[in-house]
């Protein structure tokens, strides 16, 4: 079970309080994560990744064990204590402005 934390704005679309839990098929990447939230949560799809391209948005990041793990390879494994949900893999939206 994966536990994933999304920013305020994500969890009123997707009408969930707190953190979501997601059962992932094979190992525990960004990409397959990302793949399970929006199965489970299709009104998320395009608001994180791009819905052609599947690259991650320009204004969001990833979180994983206090690591930006945003520019990271989709496919690289993430640390075990997300893999076996003792920390929670963490979805932020990043602020811009001057």
């Amino acid at each position: 079970m994966i536990r994933v934390l999304l920013p305020p704005h994500l969890r009123t679309l997707a009408r969930v309080d707190g953190e979501v839990q997601l059962d992932v098929e094979g190992p525990a990447t960004q990409r397959s994560v990302l793949d399970a939230l929006e199965a489970n949560y299709p009104m998320l799809r395009g608001t994180v990744r791009d819905h052609v391209t599947q690259e991650r948005r320009s204004l969001v990041r990833f979180f994983a064990c206090g690591q930006d793990v945003s520019h990271e390879p989709p496919d690289a494994p993430l640390p075990a204590e997300v893999a076996n949900g003792s920390e929670p893999f963490l979805v932020i939206g990043a602020i811009a402005g001057g």
